[in-house]
């Protein structure tokens, strides 16, 4: 490729063709996250809990861990959201309308040895999911 006095134009063209082999850029220009994700791209979302499971833990390690299924208020969607805390599957029913984010981990897929499971509670029925644990808070009676 040349760098002479009239290679600008080529240059020019050159980046912008092979910008679309840089996976990153690719997904961000054509959308991607928005179009699979069931939060649509956004940080947070409100669901309905249709049941508590429980889920084994992957290899090495034996646990179950609590979550529960919800049906995303705004997209109708159905996802499964971790509840962190010691008892904090306590504070959750069935029909609480819960908020759910990332989980973190990596690039939006599942996080340490939970398969499958890509968001965590934050909140329950308004009252932080936290507190709740803590007992510094009690919950909202519906």
């Amino acid at each position: 490729m040349g760098n002479g006095e009239f290679s600008a134009k080529k240059l020019e063209d050159d980046r912008r063709k092979f910008r679309w082999y840089d996976e990153p850029y690719m997904r961000r220009m054509l959308n991607l996250k928005e179009k699979h994700d069931p939060l649509a791209g956004s940080p947070q979302a409100r669901g309905i809990v249709l049941e508590k499971v429980g889920i084994e833990a992957k290899q090495p390690n034996s646990a179950i861990r609590k979550c529960v299924k919800i049906q995303l208020i705004s997209s109708g969607k159905q996802i499964t959201a971790f509840a962190p805390g010691n008892h904090a599957i306590t504070f959750i029913d069935e029909h609480d309308e819960v908020l759910v984010e990332g989980i973190g981990g990596r690039k939006g897929r599942s996080y340490g040895d939970i398969p499958g499971v890509r968001y965590k509670v934050i909140k329950v029925n308004n009252q932080s999911l936290d507190m709740l644990v803590k007992g510094k808070a009690e919950k909202a009676r519906k």
